[in-house]
């Protein structure tokens, strides 16, 4: 583990700047002078090339590393195992009440690589409980499901009763709660975000959490200005949108919310391009766009959003020729993406491994690996930890 550690850490640092400039921010990132080949390749790429290297990562770096060759020794590092996984007993038709089908399964392949030791469970920001009431089913033994929204723990509660299993919830912030975790515990958390993941590894570490089965996610929630690294020895630093790389896949997502999302992106740098025209400024954030903007035309957003912006309000001949140049910047930030999306998956395992080095540097076995398909989700990475 210390060896793809520090791999993934050096890796990481030697081609920061091919992973660090944001092609929605910047329209030329500096790479594309120093390796004009690259540049000429991708922008030459059909439209199913695009998305086909956008959505592969093992693709798109072997694509980098004909033009880089010291980029194909990511590849090994990235080679994680599937973690071991036991078969669930029987647990009768009807436990998966509510449950999408997608979700169900990313749960019961948690479960089966969740090896229990016989410890109480918690459940980790665990919402209805669904996870928590699978394991106390599988396991016949007690689950606490901690939970801040109290109408998802009655939810939870009343599908606890029709499963006939001891699953109780607690209602409480995770981030504040002065009770949980607690020594001896199985701590199990599917998909916690950011900070919540974090803060139970710390805290459950802290005050001798048995063991852990954490599959983390939105690792940049939380994050300040930095991220702080919570093991020792890494050289490589993070932005808050650094880490925003981490999570940027979306395999699972539907035509339709491909759809909105291209149209979101080309909208939005349209907006982008009239606010470079009229103000003269290279990128500036600018506040998260209400859903019901992107419902209407693009002329109505474009007013919208110049009103809120404080700029002068676009003629319909000027919303058409933006409406056209978010399109086009849209393609080229798609193309150029292929080259920072090729990281992707290497800033996601060194995140976990950040997370796994801290638990093994305060006596846990540890080992990293994924629990699931990506098909089921592309955040499928488990860290388990046992307190030796």
């Amino acid at each position: 583990m210390d060896e793809r550690q520090q791999g993934l850490d050096a890796a990481l640092i030697d081609f920061h700047e091919l992973w660090h400039p944001q092609p929605f921010r910047e329209p030329r990132p500096q790479w594309c002078e120093r390796w004009p080949a690259l540049l000429d390749e991708i922008m030459a790429l059909p439209e199913s090339g695009i998305a086909h290297l956008n959505d592969d990562n093992a693709a798109a770096l072997a694509l980098l590393a004909r033009h880089l060759p010291p980029v194909a020794a990511i590849a090994p590092l990235l080679d994680l195992p599937a973690m071991p996984g036991a078969p669930l007993p029987e647990r009768g038709m009807h436990w998966a009440w509510e449950i999408p089908g997608r979700k169900r399964q990313q749960i019961e392949a948690f479960a089966m690589a969740a090896a229990h030791g016989g410890q109480p469970v918690l459940d980790w920001c665990g919402g209805k409980g669904h996870l928590g009431r699978l394991l106390a089913l599988a396991w016949e033994t007690p689950v606490h499901t901690l939970e801040i929204d109290a109408a998802l723990c009655d939810a939870g509660e009343s599908l606890a009763r029709r499963a006939g299993v001891r699953q109780q919830f607690i209602v409480a912030d995770a981030l504040a709660s002065a009770d949980w975790p607690q020594a001896g515990q199985h701590a199990v958390a599917l998909h916690a975000c950011g900070e919540l993941h974090r803060h139970l590894i710390r805290d459950g570490v802290d005050r001798g959490v048995s063991s852990f089965d954490v599959a983390p996610c939105c690792y940049y929630r939380g994050v300040a200005e930095n991220y702080q690294p919570l093991s020792s020895g890494l050289a490589l630093q993070l932005t808050r949108d650094d880490t925003r790389l981490a999570v940027t896949e979306t395999v699972t997502a539907s035509s339709r919310e491909t759809r909105q999302r291209d149209r979101a992106i080309a909208w939005k740098l349209g907006f982008d391009a009239y606010r470079r025209r009229v103000s003269g400024d290279a990128y500036r954030a600018f506040k998260p766009v209400p859903e019901a903007w992107l419902r209407a035309d693009f002329a109505d957003f474009l007013g919208r959003m110049a009103e809120r912006e404080g700029l002068p309000p676009p003629s319909l001949r000027v919303a058409a020729e933006f409406e056209g140049r978010g399109w086009q910047r849209r393609d080229e930030v798609m193309r150029l993406s292929i080259v920072r999306h090729a990281f992707r998956r290497a800033m996601e395992i060194w995140l976990a491994l950040d997370l796994a080095g801290f638990m093994a540097g305060r006596g846990y076995q540890v080992s990293l690996g994924s629990f699931c398909e990506r098909r089921l989700t592309p955040r499928n990475l488990m860290i388990s930890a046992r307190l030796a």
